[in-house]
């Protein structure tokens, strides 16, 4: 690989990791082809960006981002997102699945290192779509409640307009004519 292919292959890194929220860096030792493939398709099925390039490259694409990057040792292989509970969620249930292969090391999440375990940590929220349906539950009980209540006061005075019509009837109907004194 000549240099202006490195060049290129740090500036498309660099644009991946500017657009994304989190980058986390992973050892794939000990994943065959077969399992490899599997995790991108996984990654790439969640829109998440899964690139093995040479350690010194990958340091430069992130330092070039304006994030600080540690000295990557061993093969690596980058995992860029957009969404960071959905990316680490699917290596954490991978590695769970195969061996714990591929390993985390850290990895960078709102321009700040993490390590192996806060990674993990965001494995086990939950996800953004599993968050936006209980905000949303949550803000439709009141509504339901109040729509709920508004309902029996009406159904309630509904009942009241009917006692209250079914007394005139029965005083109107009784055959004796309302007297009225003379004083």
């Amino acid at each position: 690989m000549n240099r202006t292919e490195k060049e290129a292959l740090v500036a498309d890194l660099k644009e991946k990791i500017q657009s994304a929220t989190a980058l986390y860096y992973t050892d794939f030792t000990g994943l065959n082809v077969k399992r490899m493939t599997q995790l991108r398709r996984t990654l790439r099925r969640a829109n998440v960006d899964y690139v093995v390039i040479k350690n010194t490259l990958a340091l430069r694409a992130v330092n070039e981002s304006g994030l600080v990057g540690t000295k990557l040792r061993g093969p690596t292989g980058l995992v860029v997102t957009k969404d960071p509970v959905g990316a680490a969620k699917i290596i954490t249930d991978f590695a769970k699945a195969n061996d714990s292969k591929p390993e985390v090391k850290g990895g960078v999440f709102e321009g700040k290192q993490i390590d192996k375990a806060q990674v993990t940590k965001l494995a086990s929220m939950p996800s953004r779509e599993q968050m936006l349906s209980e905000l949303g539950a949550s803000m439709q009980a009141p509504m339901t409640m109040m729509v709920s209540m508004m309902n029996n006061l009406l159904s309630n005075f509904a009942g009241v307009v009917d006692a209250l019509r079914v007394s005139k009837e029965a005083s109107a109907g009784g055959g004796s004519a309302p007297s009225t004194t003379s004083a």
